[in-house]
């Protein structure tokens, strides 16, 4: 495979990785905010349906937006010496880690005590915290992913040792 395909392969799973995730933060973020309060029963469905977007759509995005800047900037020299690039792989690690602790633990656990509140076990106070933790962490992990895009877009030059740039834009 050549330099230039590995290159537009690599920038594709990017993008679709972004679209995913930013896909996902949405359709939770819409979820949450639109979850029905005058039913237990209704209202677990729709953070089990929050567990489920985290676990199989907006985790495995975020690896794959993750997996392949990683791999870009190990294949592109440009990549290598560019802050912005770096800056990049912080965030997305950052992410990454804040996906995993704050929204997938989150959303499992608000389903748990959600499916507990409906049997008539769980404590609404627990509840609520969790949810506050998971609205909280969803707009904020939104928005690293937003600051990660316009990087990508920008490119600052961000004390960069190389001015050129490959114009694969991950």
């Amino acid at each position: 495979m050549t330099s230039t395909m590995l290159g537009r392969s690599l920038k594709s799973l990017h993008q679709i990785g972004a679209i995913g995730t930013l896909g996902s933060f949405g359709a939770c973020i819409v979820l949450l905010a639109t979850a029905p309060t005058t039913s237990l029963v209704a209202f677990a469905a729709v953070m089990q349906g929050i567990a489920s977007i985290s676990k199989w759509l907006l985790v495995p995005s975020l690896a794959i937006v993750l997996i392949s800047g990683l791999l870009a900037i190990a294949a592109n020299d440009a990549y290598k010496s560019a802050a912005w690039a770096w800056v990049k792989a912080l965030l997305g690690i950052g992410t990454f880690e804040g996906t995993l602790l704050t929204v997938g633990s989150s959303a499992r656990h608000a389903a748990e005590l959600s499916a507990l509140a409906v049997s008539g076990r769980g404590d609404p106070a627990q509840l609520a915290q969790v949810l506050r933790t998971e609205w909280g962490g969803l707009w904020i992990l939104a928005a690293l992913a937003f600051i990660n895009i316009a990087l990508a877009v920008w490119r600052p030059r961000l004390y960069s040792r190389s001015t050129q740039s490959s114009g694969l834009g991950i």
